[in-house]
């Protein structure tokens, strides 16, 4: 077997955290490896996260106004008609030009991006299956970078086709006429609002009794009125139990008020948080803490129990935001 390839820190994850502190380390001056096992960098943020769902809020927000707004402003739309395929087309393409950016200042800042799956095999080691076979990395640092993953509710797991997670969500081929989302947080009102606008009816079970429950209370009312002027339905204190498919229908069953209800409609969204992504990597045999959630304990310089083994970002828990993933890989 050949020798493991060595550096001073291994990245693992190419998301917004760790290609961050890959660039920020190679700009100290330190061999960096920075190990992705998806196509592209970027992380869930670029390819199907933050970046894409704002791409189609953009686009659905113009059709929204050349239906329901221009001809106040003296514009007249003859034969409005929605291509959806050019709409993913563009903001495929949006993806595609900000991880290509990616991919650029990684390689412009001489850190060796592999592609693969990584296990840390000892405090010291990293092993990367590659499609090419596997690889060795001989580490001073390892940082964890990995992030987060849709969170399923037990009794309704993502099947991709009628129960989704919002990466499906994200590239559906065709308008549903109806849409039940799941969850009224930042993920699920952002993507109800993308399919109401192009169409589909969107009604919104939440558990709390108001949506956006991590937002000002007031502000969360003000936009509840604004999208339920968009046309979306919500059910507050609503607790989703179960779900099966019923020919080409997805049927919900869920409780509100101490009644059991059912909600009958073409996809249902499930949209109730992320979970660490954390699969395969070794953690427990390394002896790195976990704690009762699944997130990976750090200290104040996000080092892990086991030295030299750091971690930032979602999966440390927090904020699951880019810009707290990013800082964090600075400080690391």
């Amino acid at each position: 077997m050949p020798e493991p390839t060595p550096f001073d820190l291994v990245v693992i994850g190419a998301g917004p955290g760790g290609y961050v502190a890959a660039i920020r380390a190679a700009q100290l001056g330190l061999p960096v490896a920075c190990v992705e096992k998806d196509p592209r960098p970027g992380g869930t943020c670029l390819n199907v996260g933050c970046i894409p769902s704002k791409a189609l809020l953009d686009s659905s927000e113009l059709y929204h106004q050349a239906k329901t707004r221009f001809a106040r402003h003296g514009i007249k739309v003859s034969q409005l008609e929605l291509d959806l395929p050019t709409m993913m087309a563009r903001k495929d393409e949006v993806v595609a030009a900000l991880t290509r950016g990616v991919a650029s200042l990684l390689k412009k800042n001489k850190i060796e991006s592999i592609r693969g799956t990584a296990t840390i095999a000892n405090r010291d080691t990293v092993v990367v299956k590659t499609p090419d076979g596997e690889r060795r990395l001989s580490a001073k640092h390892i940082l964890i970078a990995t992030g987060s993953a849709p969170t399923p509710l037990p009794a309704i797991p993502f099947d991709g086709e009628k129960i989704l997670s919002s990466t499906e969500a994200l590239s559906l081929p065709t308008v549903p006429e109806s849409l039940l989302v799941i969850g009224a947080g930042a993920i699920g009102l952002e993507l109800g609002s993308v399919w109401r606008r192009l169409g589909s009816k969107v009604t919104i079970l939440e558990f709390m009794d108001r949506i956006a429950p991590a937002m000002d209370v007031e502000m969360a009312g003000q936009l509840q009125r604004s999208l339920e002027k968009q046309g979306m339905e919500f059910r507050l204190g609503a607790a989703a139990k179960s779900a099966r498919i019923d020919g080409d229908k997805v049927v919900v069953t869920y409780e509100i008020s101490g009644k059991t209800e059912t909600f009958t409609a073409d996809r249902c969204l499930v949209a109730v948080g992320r979970r660490p992504y954390i699969d395969g990597l070794g953690l427990v045999d390394l002896g790195v803490e976990i704690d009762r959630r699944g997130f990976v304990v750090v200290d104040e310089h996000y080092q892990t129990r086991v030295p030299g083994v750091y971690a930032i970002g979602d999966v440390i828990g927090g904020a699951m935001l880019a810009h707290k993933a990013e800082e964090e890989g600075v400080v690391a």
